[in-house]
């Protein structure tokens, strides 16, 4: 990977941060993707399964559903997806099925990740399409971002518990 290609994927994982810090600021969980063509982005999304109240509502597939509407076209065989954590099951599925050609991602998720931490559904030999796939690109403030949201919602919860009782 050459130094530029390194800046490029820093610049727009940049992008997905800004966006998972406007999902936290909508108490939602601190994710956010953007899809680049050609050097340019063209589609984003972050986490709103909370406020739409729509479990599918993952910052992936709100990015893909618009880069769909950008490109005019459902296979996005020439863009790269950002996202500031690992995609989950559904989302790693639908990143085949759109024909992503690469995936960057800063988090691993330990529990859900479907690109390599928990299995790899991008990268399956039996499907008919793979991924190529770069992690650990701002993974320190992604993290550190996710880390801090869940700590607060426990906080939250327990002080609510207490007020209950």
């Amino acid at each position: 990977m050459t130094e530029n290609s390194r800046a490029q994927d820093k610049l727009f994982m940049q992008r997905a941060y800004e966006l998972a810090q406007q999902a936290e600021a909508m108490d939602e969980i601190p994710v956010g993707a953007v899809i680049v063509s050609g050097g340019k982005i063209i589609a984003e999304g972050f986490n709103q399964s909370i406020c739409n109240n729509d479990p599918s509502a993952h910052a992936e597939m709100v990015a893909i559903r618009q880069a769909g509407q950008a490109i005019n076209n459902y296979r996005m065989l020439d863009c790269t997806l950002y996202v500031t954590l690992e995609p989950c099951a559904m989302c790693a599925g639908l990143l085949v099925h759109s024909r992503i050609k690469r995936l960057v991602y800063a988090s691993d998720d330990k529990k859900t990740g479907a690109a390599g931490s928990v299995f790899n559904l991008v990268e399956c030999d039996q499907l008919n399409h793979q991924l190529e796939i770069t992690s650990g690109v701002m993974q320190a403030e992604c993290s550190e971002l996710l880390s801090a949201f869940f700590k607060r919602r426990r906080a939250e919860k327990k002080a609510e518990k207490r007020k209950n009782k």
